[in-house]
């Protein structure tokens, strides 16, 4: 099973120049707490962007170049959504966690969304795709006022597709 988890803009905006565009210690916790242990599924920018592999998550990075490598046991790397998709086990859940392009690609074979909405637009060159929201239910929804550590308001929705 696939779960994406997001933090998006209200212009979908994702990141820019390989960067957040946001600080959230709250969402980064969340992130944390929730990816620990599991696989998480991302393309070869947004894992060179990653100050260094995330301790308790096996990776498995996404991305066209045959000669991208990566010499540690906890990183994966495959040259397709194909190759994914023959490498997992069916009754596992696995998270992705970005860029644009390979969100948009597994979106169809995604099951729940983890989304931190922040209330603000900003400039970016990375967006996350849009989402039918009459095929997916809110089953669960927090919401959350900018504070001294999180300087944006911002909501954890999580979302369920309806089969």
């Amino acid at each position: 099973m696939f779960t994406i988890i997001a933090a998006v803009a209200k212009n979908n905006a994702i990141g820019k120049d390989n960067k957040l565009l946001w600080h959230l210690p709250e969402d980064l916790k969340r992130f944390k707490k929730i990816t620990t242990g599991h696989t998480i599924i991302m393309g070869r920018k947004t894992f060179e962007s990653l100050p260094k592999v995330l301790p308790d998550r096996h990776h498995i990075v996404i991305t066209r170049n045959k000669s991208f490598k990566v010499e540690d046991n906890r990183v994966t790397v495959v040259n397709s959504i194909e190759d994914l998709l023959d490498l997992l086990k069916k009754n596992e859940e696995y998270f992705v966690i970005g860029g644009a392009e390979v969100y948009k690609q597994l979106l169809p074979y995604v099951e729940k969304i983890y989304l931190t909405s922040i209330d603000k637009e900003f400039n970016a060159d990375a967006f996350f795709p849009d989402i039918d929201y009459k095929a997916w239910s809110v089953v669960e929804k927090t919401e959350y006022q900018k504070n001294g550590k999180n300087l944006l308001p911002y909501r954890f929705i999580t979302l369920k597709r309806i089969k």
